[in-house]
């Protein structure tokens, strides 16, 4: 299948873009990498924007599901408007994406009809991180204790709250921090709330000047910059980070969000969920993204496109929490069969399951030549990218060769056949079926 590729500024440059290496895998394509240019994303799925093609007919798969609704089934295409309901993503990131939030449905519905050029579509966009090579991100607010931690021992930081917006988050969230108690949760929600608008609606000047105080501090501070750091990143780790991300958006807002959110490495193989309404900055990394097929982004900094301040600061969840609750965890996909030879070179296929009905990926990783993975016949959808080595996949009586990049449609009803031909062949498989698990919003 053919996918489009994405050239973005904050994309890595050439070859060492994944995304790019991925989309010149396909033999049919005129594209070739340029060493200087940045790729960042690589589409996968029917979003109207740039919906994937057949290769050999380069019919989009939005008209071949259309045309074909046995492809889809019948109920995925009666829910979701004869349209995959998942867009499947390869990231590479070199610099910082934006400081930004996706809608829930009915936000997504009125900004949507308010301002359809910035606001595309009227679908919620949940989704889901997979880290292919290392990577970091800032993702949903710290707990409240780092917080206040930081208010207190980063000076640039609390001048631009305000002090009297920091000092009535702090007294506000004393002792109540990690509290259970519906009344004190929201109590909390809506202190930060106040604390964090506070902050993201500074003036630009006054945002800059603060700017350079404390990029001075992370240079001149090292270990003992923001007191220390708090519990989740040591004080070096958080100038060292206050430092690149400057020098990538001098000045910017985000050098001070930084403090409000969770700072998160993932190693290769770890994932984490984010609802729609949650806050994140993707920093660095090659990602497998799947997530509802939408294109609707609420951008607050780190970027120069559309900012919608206003939107973002009401439209957040605030939850508060480590990351260790954001992040993931896979588990055996149990409707896979491997055959001995996957067996005996420990091979595995791993569910990652978010709590919502429109996606599901599994990462299967196949050691050895003539490992084999038997995919029992689902009831929806599935598109299939190779990240590593080579293989076969077999639909029916259909075999096709598979390398690094390629990527394949498989339709409902039918049972899917990976082997590997390589020491080792990684693919990942998203699909939907419906089964009646929750959605992002806790609504069946």
């Amino acid at each position: 299948m053919q996918v489009p590729l994405f050239q973005l500024q904050c994309g890595k440059v050439g070859k060492e873009s994944a995304a790019a290496k991925f989309a010149a895998a396909t033999e049919s394509t005129n594209f070739s990498i340029e060493n200087e240019k940045p790729y960042a994303e690589l589409w996968m799925g029917t979003h109207p924007s740039l919906p994937s093609r057949d290769v050999q007919t380069q019919r989009s798969l939005l008209d071949l599901v259309q045309d074909n609704k046995a492809l889809m089934s019948q109920e995925i295409c009666r829910k979701y408007g004869e349209k995959l309901p998942f867009l499947f993503k390869v990231l590479s990131i070199r610099k910082a994406l934006s400081i930004q939030a996706h809608p829930n449905k009915k936000l997504a519905g009125q900004l949507h009809a308010k301002d359809p050029k910035n606001y595309p579509d009227d679908n919620h966009k949940p989704e889901m991180t997979i880290a292919v090579t290392p990577f970091d991100g800032l993702c949903g607010f710290r707990p409240l204790k780092e917080i206040s931690h930081f208010l207190a021992t980063v000076p640039s930081l609390r001048n631009l709250v305000g002090e009297e917006a920091a000092k009535s988050f702090e007294e506000e969230v004393s002792g109540r921090e990690t509290s259970s108690n519906a009344e004190d949760t929201l109590r909390n929600k809506k202190s930060l709330q106040t604390a964090f608008s506070a902050l993201m609606t500074q003036e630009k000047s006054a945002v800059a000047t603060a700017a350079k105080d404390l990029v001075a501090s992370a240079k001149k501070d090292g270990e003992q910059f923001a007191g220390g750091g708090g519990p989740s990143n040591g004080g070096k780790e958080l100038a060292d980070l206050v430092v690149r991300l400057d020098s990538q958006f001098e000045g910017d807002i985000g050098l001070f969000v930084l403090f409000f959110l969770n700072y998160v490495k993932l190693e290769i193989g770890e994932a984490m969920f984010l609802k729609a309404d949650d806050i994140h900055a993707y920093l660095s990394g090659d990602i497998i993204e799947c997530m509802a097929s939408s294109d609707n982004v609420v951008r607050a900094g780190f970027t120069p496109k559309f900012q919608d301040i206003p939107t973002l600061t009401s439209m957040l969840t605030y939850s508060y929490a480590p990351i260790s609750e954001q992040k993931m965890n896979p588990v055996d996909y149990p409707y896979v069969t491997l055959n001995r030879s996957a067996y005996s070179s420990s091979s595995s296929a791993i569910l990652y399951d978010p709590p919502i009905e429109e996606f599901s990926v599994v990462k299967t990783e196949l050691n050895g030549k003539e490992a084999k993975a038997t995919f029992e016949a689902i009831e929806g959808p599935s598109i299939i990218i190779c990240t590593a080595g080579s293989g076969k996949v077999s639909v029916g009586s259909k075999t096709e060769l598979v390398k690094a990049g390629h990527v394949f449609f498989v339709g409902a009803t039918a049972e899917c056949i990976l082997e590997s031909d390589s020491e080792s062949f990684t693919t990942f498989k998203a699909f939907c079926e419906l089964s009646g698990k929750e959605t992002a919003n806790g609504v069946s």
